[in-house]
């Protein structure tokens, strides 16, 4: 990583069931956001697919990305680090399985800076379409 990578922050991770907040600056979407200007919706998982299947996908698309790196990947919570191309930037995407909801909840947050002109949004939506089901 660049010099403009910053440091991994220190909360991230899942706490009684949660991905972090996100901050006020609107350089942070996520599925669990209770304000509109950060929410996304959560990737849904496909009916005709476990949620063990859609899980391993989800990982296959991420490491499929350029400049993705899966930092962690557990049975239930991914993380993974996404630079910018050209300064190195690095976005923070974490993923997290609700088995009871059946869906994959979704946190992605720049680490510097204060705006992001909608780059988190845009992954999390280029990943939305990376992972969307086959038409039956």
């Amino acid at each position: 990583m660049g010099l403009l990578s910053g440091k991994r922050p220190a909360h991230l991770g899942v706490r009684e069931g949660r991905l972090a907040p996100c901050p006020k600056s609107p350089n942070c979407v996520s599925s669990q956001a209770e304000d509109e200007a950060h929410r996304v919706a959560p990737l849904l998982i496909d009916p005709r697919e476990t949620a063990g299947e859609a899980w391993q996908k989800l990982g296959r698309a991420l490491r499929e990305m350029p400049r993705v790196a899966v930092v962690v990947q557990t049975e239930a919570y991914l993380h993974a680090e996404c630079a910018s191309r050209g300064l190195g930037f690095v976005d923070d995407l974490e993923c997290l399985l609700d088995l009871a909801a059946g869906v994959i909840h979704l946190r992605s947050a720049s680490r510097l800076g204060y705006a992001d002109f909608g780059q988190n949004r845009r992954r999390i939506e280029t990943l939305r379409r990376r992972l969307a089901p086959e038409p039956t």
